[in-house]
């Protein structure tokens, strides 16, 4: 006796396909929804540190981490000092942005910010309150006096991909790493040097470019 050959019809295939096509569409909006939300924490994180920054030279007439009367506080029961590239008073913030020097000026903007109560984060020792926090692509957020061509002090943000880089800039600027008052450089490892070289290539969404983006305060 001939058996019967089974198979699929038409009707559940099709169903098969409709089933497919929701669950990619619900995962791509799903990954839409992570990186319209990342571009939001970066620009607020930007947002809230220009206030902060504001807020601290209203209180002490000084830019956090310039600041010599830094020596109002104490750190795990030690006064703060200052020295020649920390707290010297010349409206200048000595140090890279990515720097893991703690004396530097420009890590001492975090720990001098964290103990007026203007940024989140520990205060038990010098080292962590000194640490640059971390953005919402996980790259390290930091300040430094000019780069990219831009003057006065600047806020970099790094490892972000392009997409972001990119939405970012536009948000705040003209959309163009090249020009304006936010600029970016296509990121290496360890983090790219923040230079006075101006970028000379716009952003480029590859899939695996990651930027560091630096504006004016």
């Amino acid at each position: 006796m001939r058996q019967k050959q089974m198979g699929f019809t038409l009707v559940e295939i099709a169903i098969v396909l409709v089933i497919i096509g929701l669950l990619l569409g619900g995962v791509l909006k799903g990954q839409e929804l992570i990186t319209q939300a990342k571009i939001k924490n970066v620009a607020n994180d930007l947002n809230g540190i220009s206030a902060a920054i504001y807020a601290y030279q209203d209180r002490y007439k000084r830019l956090p981490g310039d600041d010599p009367g830094q020596t109002r506080w104490s750190v795990g029961g030690t006064a703060l000092t200052v020295a020649a590239d920390s707290g010297d008073g010349d409206n200048q913030i000595e140090g890279s942005y990515s720097s893991t020097t703690d004396a530097n000026e420009s890590r001492k903007f975090w720990l001098n910010l964290r103990l007026a109560g203007f940024v989140a984060g520990a205060t038990d020792t010098v080292a962590n309150g000194s640490a640059q926090p971390i953005n919402a692509a996980g790259g390290i957020m930091g300040v430094q006096t000019s780069g990219f061509g831009l003057a006065g002090t600047i806020i970099c943000t790094g490892s972000l991909p392009a997409k972001i880089a990119q939405s970012i800039d536009s948000q705040f600027d003209d959309g163009n790493a090249t020009t304006g008052n936010v600029r970016a450089l296509l990121e290496t490892t360890p983090p790219t040097a923040v230079t006075t070289t101006v970028p000379t290539a716009n952003y480029a969404d590859q899939g695996t470019n990651l930027y560091v983006l630096c504006k004016n305060i």
